[in-house]
């Protein structure tokens, strides 16, 4: 059981897309879509995330409250950890296993 209190970290989920500067000119960037809580719940165990470790990126999955705006996190997003300023690329999204929670797979190190 997943309490309140178990999600303390702060995350920001943000897509790509053109962003109108000053005189209507647009230029690539990355427009905030959803903040939310979570739960950084630290993966280990597979080939893959044993891997990356070694290369220096590291993979955690997060836990975050089903709503209509966390569903629409993709894995063409990116994930900024509001805390400490970091930025991970989106490598899988879960949001069927559980009808109360969404798990994301992040990857640090990643052009995201």
């Amino acid at each position: 059981m997943v309490a309140a209190g178990d999600l303390r970290e702060r995350y920001a989920f943000d897509q790509q897309g053109p962003i109108e500067m000053p005189g209507g000119v647009t230029a690539p960037g990355w427009t905030q879509q959803h903040a939310c809580r979570a739960q950084v719940i630290y993966a280990r165990g597979s080939e893959t995330v044993e891997a990356a470790r070694l290369e220096g990126r590291p993979i955690y999955k997060l836990r975050i409250r089903q709503c209509a705006a966390a569903r629409g996190i993709t894995t063409d997003a990116r994930a900024r950890d509001l805390r400490r300023g970091l930025e991970y690329a989106v490598i899988e999204v879960d949001s069927i296993t559980d009808p109360a929670w969404i798990y994301l797979v992040i990857e640090g190190g990643k052009a995201a």
